[in-house]
């Protein structure tokens, strides 16, 4: 049975790291290099980097700062934000990423996942989802959450396996910064319907939250931020936590 992954992201904007509550309200949490220094020494099994405002701001992915990250750590590491076309996945890729992660431009021109798969392997391509419980409906966001689509997240995880995506990235609005938990139930639907790893997203707060979505889900990696960005919970005593309740991590 493969081990189960932690993985730390980091949301930039304008340079630094920042954080939220569903998608809004952002603050400061620090220097992304010196973080995923930190995350590489603490254990993480890969990091997650979010350009959170390249698509908004219709420019290119922060590939200058995505290279100096990506000098400084040797774990597996993901960039989204920005990326329209091969062309862009290529400087990311080139700039030092071992995926990209494509979400609004998936939606747009759901052929792009088809043409990076192609040119990089589906290995390279992390189909993020964003989305929100909407009249008992999760519903997909694109544009940092901002704009809503007629697309149901299950039915979109499933065409994006279809193209050649490797793996999904389940964020839920509702949860978001919360605090409160994962949204077990559309991350458990997600992850039951396709046979790509999918990763959980939004609203870890405590380390039985982890337990939780590894135990009521086939998710292959839960992801956080602002517990690990202010040391509310080590990665190190996170994994020995999951350990002590039988779900295989990495030490």
């Amino acid at each position: 049975m493969l081990k189960k992954r932690i993985i730390p992201c980091l949301d930039i904007k304008d340079g630094r790291t920042v954080k939220g509550v569903n998608f809004v309200g952002l603050r400061d949490a620090g220097d992304a290099v010196e973080l995923a220094k930190r995350y590489v020494q603490e254990g993480a099994d890969e990091l997650v980097f979010l350009d959170i405002t390249a698509t908004v701001e219709k420019r290119k992915n922060l590939t200058g700062l995505v290279e100096k990250i990506a000098r400084e750590i040797n774990i597996p590491f993901t960039v989204g934000g920005g990326i329209n076309s091969v062309e862009d996945a290529q400087a990311i890729i080139k700039a030092g990423a071992d995926k990209v992660s494509i979400n609004t431009a998936a939606v747009d021109h759901p052929e792009i996942v088809s043409k990076i798969a192609a040119e990089f392997g589906s290995q390279c391509v992390v189909l993020a989802i964003d989305t929100k419980l909407e009249d008992g409906e999760w519903k997909v966001y694109i544009h940092g959450g901002r704009t809503p689509t007629p697309l149901h997240a299950v039915d979109w995880a499933l065409e994006g396996e279809r193209r050649g995506a490797g793996e999904i990235l389940l964020t839920s609005m509702n949860n978001d910064g919360t605090k409160n938990g994962f949204a077990l139930d559309v991350t458990a639907a997600v992850s039951a319907a396709v046979n790509i790893p999918v990763v959980a997203s939004g609203g870890a707060g405590t380390m039985q939250h982890f337990a939780d979505v590894f135990q009521q889900t086939r998710a292959s990696a839960a992801l956080a931020a602002s517990i690990f960005h202010f040391g509310e919970i080590p990665i190190p005593r996170l994994k020995q936590f999951l350990k002590q309740q039988n779900i295989e991590v990495r030490i």
